[in-house]
This record gives C-alpha cells, sequence and structure tokens, in this order.
C-alpha cells in the first residue's frame, strides 16, 4: 500500500481500542484484523486519545447512517473510502444495497476479511474519476459516507465528486469530515498521519464552496464529539479529551458536513 492508504490503519486502531474496552463504538471486526494484521503505529497515531477520538466519529457516522436509512427505504448507499472499516455490519442486514468503496490495494486487502452478498460490494476504483459510478447500478437516491477521506481531495476534486453524483441520483445525501485550511497546514507539523509517511492534505473553510456547480448544498454542520459519547470515558479522561480534541481550537481544526443535491 501507498503511505495513503496506510493511514486506514490509525482509525482501525482506534475502533478496535475502543471496541475491546466497551465504550464508544462495538467493533469485534476492527479487533480481529487489527490483531492479524499487527501493523505497526508509532507516535501520535497510536495515542489512545486519538483512538477515542476515531471511534466517536465513526460512532456519529453510523448514527447519522442509521437515520437516513429509516428514511431514505430504496436508497444505495456508498461508503466512500472505506479502507478496513466495518460499518456494513455495525449498522446490521437494513436491505439497501451497499457498496465499500476504495482504491484497488485497499480493495484487495479488505477481501481477506468481507465476503460480498447480493446486497454488499467492495468496487475498487479512485472517486476521482468521473466516470466511477459506472459500476453501480441506477438508482434514484444515494446515501454517502465519507469519513476521513476528503482531506486527500483538493477542493476542484470534490466538486467533480460531488458533480458525478449529482449527475447519476436524482436524490444524495451526504455526510464528510473535513479539515479547515488551518488544519490543512498544521498537518505538515504536527498529524498523526505524519507517522505513515504522510504530509500532504487539503482543507475547506466554507463548505458552501462545493455548491459551485455541483448541484450540491450545505446543509448544517454536526458536533464531531457529542457529549454522550465523552460521557463514556472515565472522569479524568473526560477533562484531558475535552481539552485535546473538544474545544475550541479543535473544532476550528476539524469539521463534519453534511450535504445534499438541490
Amino acid at each position: 500500500m501507498n503511505n495513503v492508504n496506510k493511514t486506514l490503519y490509525i482509525p482501525l486502531y482506534g475502533k478496535a481500542f475502543v471496541s475491546k474496552k466497551g465504550i464508544i463504538l462495538s467493533d469485534p471486526k476492527a479487533e480481529e484484523i487489527w490483531s492479524a494484521e499487527g501493523f505497526k503505529l508509532k507516535g501520535k497515531s497510536r495515542s489512545k486519545w486519538l483512538a477515542y477520538y476515531m471511534g466517536m466519529r465513526s460512532a456519529v457516522f453510523d448514527s447519522w447512517l442509521k437515520e437516513k436509512i429509516g428514511e431514505m427505504n430504496d436508497a444505495v448507499i456508498l461508503h466512500i473510502g472505506c479502507g478496513m472499516d466495518s460499518r456494513i455490519l455495525r449498522i446490521g442486514e437494513t436491505g439497501h444495497l451497499c457498496y465499500d468503496i476504495d482504491f484497488p490495494e485497499v480493495i484487495e486487502e479488505r477481501k481477506k476479511y468481507y465476503a460480498e452478498s447480493d446486497k454488499y460490494r467492495m468496487l475498487a476504483v479512485d472517486v476521482r474519476s468521473t466516470d466511477f459510478t459506472e459500476n453501480i447500478p441506477k438508482c434514484e437516491s444515494a446515501i454517502i459516507v465519507m469519513e476521513g477521506a476528503s482531506m486527500y481531495l483538493t477542493t476542484e476534486e470534490l466538486k467533480s465528486f460531488f458533480e458525478s453524483l449529482t449527475s447519476y441520483f436524482s436524490r444524495v445525501h451526504i455526510l464528510m469530515d473535513c479539515y479547515s485550511l488551518l488544519a490543512a497546514k498544521m498537518s505538515k507539523f504536527k498529524n498523526p498521519i505524519n507517522d505513515v509517511g504522510v504530509s500532504t492534505v487539503y482543507g475547506l473553510d466554507d463548505p458552501r464552496i462545493l455548491e459551485e456547480n455541483t448541484g450540491i448544498v450545505f446543509i448544517k454542520e454536526h458536533e464531531m464529539t457529542p457529549e454522550n459519547l465523552i460521557n463514556e470515558l472515565s472522569a479524568v479522561e473526560k477533562s484531558i479529551f475535552k481539552k485535546l480534541f473538544a474545544g475550541k481550537f479543535s473544532k476550528k481544526l476539524y469539521k463534519l458536513y453534511e450535504f445534499e443535491n438541490n
């Protein structure tokens, strides 16, 4: 795998860590894969505080996805930049057609641990390609989760991705986390992804920039570290975690945005 693809081990470790502790997120598959792969993380990427954050982020995405699934019975679900994530197992059987999408080398690794079915497919494709939807059956509606992936795409690449979605689906709902421009600049010097060799990422300060000529509109910003999840930590840990990941400065660096088509 290249260095960008190796970043998938950081959230995998976080989800395995919190799952093993029995807090925030239940993810036996992450525990299984982490134990089997034995990938060596170092430095900040193996911090328990970051692990808590990764677990919370995934729990928030899961909650949003379950809500949208209940509202959109006929939608196809697209998980962009899925890595080794087991969201398909965590949300359970829904009757929806689900696609986990990532680069070919990631999907090749993923197939060691996941099996396709009538309702679940793995798609090896670069979403920067304008024809990435051609292997997805034509469907009226789509629910898209894009967790930990947008920061590796430029603004223009994100716009192109959104255009591909709106030209293929009549109804689109998207949840996507983003770095701010400041966070992207700081990442060159202080970011856990540096520990796996990644230094170039991109940020976004105004989500409405992505509305330009894409057919997508910004809906709202979501809370990445909700109080109910923070409260699963011990009293001392809650205080430290809030300073590290839930304070005003942290919230300026990392955003969670919801979009839909107009």
